[in-house]
């Protein structure tokens, strides 16, 4: 992978912390310059400082992905500080809210859309038709392996819908921009050791489902997540290969 990103500009969102932090290291290893996009700055600033101590270019640009206002603004900063995007990659996203859908609260289920699904969307809006005049880009949208069991998700229908909307998103604007030279991909990237099955556990587990708790609760007890950097190598790796377009990258499967 060394150098495979040489020249080019990437965006990556979640890029706080976890598999997004993993992603946005490796492409600054590998040539790129990239942008942070999260809420948290202060975090965004210890992944930047990490891309920055080993020789790579990070731009940190803090917005809620939640708040189009802001997330407006952070599309035009990313233009006046990196320029043209090259890559995107949409890792960001919430499994809230958790619990049986009839005591939903419908705002906080249209919140979650607002970040899981059409943060990605706008984005690609915005930076697709950049990609398509210059004849290279790429596009990769990180969901979950749920979205083919949701039975293993029972207690969280706004993430599973949600991520389930942003696979059709994903492979429909892949097929409407094959031809152009970008490809639009989505990665599943696994059970991993991040801050979200972390949550998951320390949810109350009358309030979530005994079922779903003791699920994330067993996979960690038996050691069975994959570490932020592992994950993230294969979506990496797929990036570096050109593996085609309209794709599912599973790393469970890889």
């Amino acid at each position: 992978m060394t150098d495979s990103f040489t020249g080019r500009a990437a965006l990556v969102t979640g890029a706080s912390r976890g598999i997004g932090r993993a992603i946005a290291a490796g492409l600054a290893a590998g040539g790129a310059r990239v942008a942070l996009l999260v809420r948290s700055e202060d975090e965004l600033a210890g992944t930047a400082g990490i891309i920055k101590a080993a020789g790579g270019t990070a731009y940190v640009v803090p917005a809620d992905l939640g708040d189009e206002g802001e997330l407006s603004r952070a599309i035009e900063r990313v233009r006046g500080e990196l320029g043209p995007v090259d890559i995107l990659v949409n890792n960001a996203g919430v499994v809230w809210p958790l619990r049986p859908t009839p005591t939903l609260d419908v705002a906080d289920y249209a919140a979650a859309t607002r970040i899981n699904l059409l943060a990605p969307v706008t984005l690609a809006v915005a930076f697709t038709p950049g990609m398509v005049e210059r004849g290279w880009g790429r596009v990769v949208n990180v969901s979950t392996g749920a979205v083919t069991r949701p039975a293993s998700m029972i207690g969280g229908n706004a993430y599973v819908t949600t991520k389930a909307a942003l696979e059709m998103h994903t492979i429909n604007l892949a097929l409407e921009l094959d031809g152009t030279g970008v490809t639009v991909n989505v990665y599943r990237p696994g059970v991993v050791d991040t801050a979200m099955p972390a949550y998951i556990r320390a949810q109350d587990p009358a309030r979530i489902g005994a079922a779903l708790h003791e699920r994330f609760v067993r996979t960690h007890a038996e050691g069975r997540l994959i570490t932020p950097e592992q994950s993230a190598k294969k979506l990496l790796d797929h990036l570096a290969n050109d593996d085609g377009t309209a794709q599912v990258w599973d790393a469970d499967a890889a």
